[in-house]
């Protein structure tokens, strides 16, 4: 019988909807890492978040034979030893695109229709309709990162009537851009940008991707919001370009170490809003990631192997 661990909370309906369509398959739900580590050992299948596996922790389990990441990032798996041990990993990513994308779009019509001197007004019962507000409607949108989530954003700002650009590695077209390029062209195009989107992950090559250099030759007017990882933007640079008004705004919903320390200057720029690593929250989060994991599920119990979302370790995405 195949055994399947878990390192996390699973929704109650999720776990009866398993144990009645795989019958033949045991379900050890737990609910934290520190709860799961005495079953390691039995695991043929451990589902987690990713963030809280050690190399220790792998080498435990030696009936591993597919780990289901549900979320995204994988920047905190010990990939040396999962390698080493001949371990298969998939993840959800893909099912962020629909929250991810409303964020961006929140965030930019927050700081355009300006959101918070708003509430600020209304606590102080100052009714002030000097406030000036632009619109988003027509402007340029650079995309940096065009997966899933990239080509959702696309899709909604095309709605408003946005030219779209797409940076990737292989610049390879993607839906709905108008234009997509390689990395290597990204200052080519960051000087016609209105807002531009990092939704990139960390690796090497992204690491401090966006430094002083990429926010010098931005528009003054342009936003800029980063919810890809907090690696691959260089925040003492950011805060020095905001500062010389480099460019306009900043929306920041990941970053180099998290939580964001309390001392941090991001907290007080008033060019800059800060979110909680949230972008991607939604109820929808985890009956879409177990959607990912029941396809792969089925095709692992008939032959073993992994059809949607594996992960190439070399890459670590």
């Amino acid at each position: 019988m195949v055994n399947v661990l878990t390192t996390c909370k699973v929704k109650s309906s999720i776990k009866t909807h398993f144990e009645e369509e795989f019958p033949g398959v045991y379900f050890n739900w737990q609910e934290s890492i520190d709860e799961a580590t005495p079953h390691l050992s039995e695991a043929d299948v451990l589902i987690t978040y990713g963030e809280d596996l050690t190399t220790d922790d792998i080498k435990k389990a030696q009936r591993l034979s597919w780990i289901m990441v549900i979320s995204a990032g994988l920047d905190k798996m010990p990939f040396d030893q999962i390698e080493a041990q001949g371990i298969k990993v998939t993840n959800a990513r893909g099912i962020h695109a629909i929250p991810m994308a409303e964020y961006v779009i929140a965030m930019l019509l927050q700081v355009s229709r300006k959101a918070k001197t708003l509430i600020d007004l209304e606590e102080e019962h100052k009714w002030d309709r000097s406030v000036k507000m632009t619109e988003i409607t027509g402007g340029t949108m650079l995309i940096v990162g065009t997966g899933a989530i990239g080509q959702e954003v696309a899709r909604l700002a095309q709605a408003f009537r946005m030219k779209t650009i797409g940076i990737s590695q292989s610049g390879q077209l993607k839906d709905h851009f108008d234009e997509c390029h390689p990395n290597e062209s990204l200052r080519d195009y960051l000087p016609e940008a209105d807002y531009v989107i990092g939704i990139l992950p960390a690796t090497e090559e992204t690491h401090h991707y966006f430094d002083s250099e990429e926010f010098s030759v931005m528009k003054e007017t342009a936003i800029f919001l980063n919810m890809g990882r907090g690696q691959t933007v260089n925040e003492t640079a950011i805060v020095q370009s905001l500062k010389g008004g480099d460019f306009y705004h900043a929306v920041l919903d990941v970053f180099e170490e998290e939580p964001l320390d309390d001392q941090s200057p991001l907290w007080d720029l008033e060019q800059c809003t800060v979110t909680p690593h949230l972008s991607g929250i939604s109820r929808h989060y985890q009956p879409r990631a177990f959607d990912i994991f029941e396809t792969n599920l089925k095709s692992y119990l008939e032959s073993g192997q992994l059809v949607e979302n594996v992960i190439d370790p070399d890459r670590g995405y």
